[in-house]
């Protein structure tokens, strides 16, 4: 196989690539309004047709919802790996249109101080994205006759509405679509020109309750001060959650699962190009408020939180109202990191509050609230370390094994369902205001993206 011929193909269509991107970002598949439905359909045939085009055995397949694609190429064979490539095509709304400099389907070339932009809908979110690797492929099989190794191809149309059809189709089809590895391009880079690989996410917990007091609504002139108050019991009961001298989480047993980051992956971090002045600056910060003893990519990226998502009780209208509430209540959500467990957590949480209560207080919870373990990524398999040399290949600087602050479902379900390591890579940056208006995609992120798959192929072929 020749990589360079591959490579300087890349160079070359570059102009045909974008054109078909072009054209891909012209469909308004936005999943979550079914106005769009025929829309999606569309996006569906679009990659059907295009990667039929380059010799994959391709079908839109239907759900509930929105279809997905499957494609397959290239036959199982000894030493060859199998990949399983995920994206998605469909696209955030664009409202408020009004703050479109362009409109969002008629996607153009814009100058930036940064070089040149895709501007458009699904640019960065996942279209572009998706492309690159597409294109990676079609320049293989215009040099070689065949792709290196044998490949799935796995997109879907409702991740911006929840992915409501995902688990089943994928429990429902596990056997087709089990591979060596799963490749999911749905990511940014660390920081501008920074290639970088996801190596850990974090998980989610969701809870809810409400503490009563009263049976009813008191006039504060009557009962204030026998009564007991439901938002002064549960403001009490959330300021115990937190050390203040410490920033951390003071409910027993919170930390069970959590690892420090190994120092290797600090060195990386520390050398990734992480502004933090701008991180924190651009919401109006001068410092971190986490946990004290770890700097605030460890706070973001490697270490479990408890937030208080929502607050609410009495009278919230205009004007006064002399009341002491029957009823607060408090939504929460906790990061979760390394193998810390959703469900033992949840006992640890309601006992922590439960334990706290005053007499005449009563809680009660939410038992439909949802929680997923933390992805964990074994970059220890030669693979990881191969794609990240194929990466720093590329853009001519050290790549990095990143963490991520959010969750990427789709990462979890993988390995759930499929038993399937993922490995995240992706080229958008910071600003490319993804689910805003003015979406963009940088050239440059493009072009090197495809750039970067045709690697990370030849790469992870070699060690099979």
């Amino acid at each position: 196989m020749s990589l360079d011929a591959v490579l300087a193909r890349i160079d070359a269509d570059l102009p045909q690539a974008t054109d078909r991107l072009m054209e891909f970002l012209r469909i308004p598949s936005i999943s979550t309004d079914p106005a769009y439905k025929a829309e999606c359909d569309k996006a569906a045939d679009w990659l059907v047709a295009d990667l039929k085009a380059l010799g994959i055995d391709a079908e839109k397949r239907p759900t509930p919802g929105h279809p997905m694609v499957v494609g397959h190429i290239g036959e199982a064979a000894e030493g060859v790996p199998h990949l399983l490539f995920y994206g998605h095509y469909d696209v955030q709304p664009v409202d408020p249109l009004t703050l479109w400099h362009t409109p969002p389907f008629e996607p153009q070339i814009e100058e930036t101080a940064n070089g040149p932009v895709i501007r458009g809908r699904g640019s960065s979110d996942d279209k572009g994205q998706l492309m690159t690797f597409v294109e990676a492929c079609r320049a293989w099989k215009e040099i070689n006759g065949t792709l290196p190794c044998r490949i799935t191809f796995f997109f879907e149309g409702e991740e911006e509405s929840g992915s409501p059809s995902l688990i089943p189709f994928m429990q429902a089809n596990a056997e087709e679509l089990k591979a060596d590895l799963a490749l999911i391009c749905d990511t940014s880079m660390v920081s501008r020109g920074v290639p970088s690989i996801a190596s850990q996410l974090r998980g989610m917990l969701k809870d809810e309750f409400t503490i009563t007091g009263p049976r009813i609504d008191l006039h504060s002139g009557h009962y204030g001060g026998p009564a007991l108050n439901p938002l002064r019991e549960i403001s009490r009961i959330i300021a115990s959650f937190y050390d203040e001298d410490t920033g951390r989480v003071a409910v027993e047993g919170f930390y069970e699962g959590v690892h420090e980051v190994p120092e290797d992956q600090l060195r990386q971090w520390k050398t990734c190009g992480f502004d933090e002045e701008d991180y924190l600056s651009s919401v109006g910060f001068t410092e971190a408020h986490g946990e004290k003893a770890y700097s605030t990519l460890e706070q973001q990226w490697a270490r479990p939180t408890l937030e208080i998502n929502g607050l609410w009780g009495g009278y919230n209208g205009a004007g006064s109202k002399t009341v002491i509430p029957s009823e607060a209540h408090c939504k929460i959500t906790c990061r979760l990191v390394g193998d810390m467990d959703p469900d033992a957590l949840r006992v640890k949480i309601r006992k922590h509050v439960e334990a706290r209560l005053s007499t005449d207080a009563k809680v009660t919870w939410d038992n439909d609230m949802e929680g997923s373990r933390a992805p964990v990524m074994d970059i220890s398999r030669p693979e990881f370390e191969a794609a990240r040399g194929a990466l720093s290949d590329e853009w001519e600087r050290e790549a990095v094994f990143t963490g991520m602050g959010g969750s990427i479902p789709i990462a979890g379900f993988f390995k759930k369902i499929l038993d399937l390591d993922s490995m995240l890579i992706g080229f958008a940056n910071d600003d490319d205001a993804i689910h805003s208006p003015n979406e963009k995609y940088d050239v440059k992120s493009f072009h090197k993206g495809i750039r970067s798959w045709a690697r990370v192929l030849a790469a992870l072929t070699k060690t099979a």
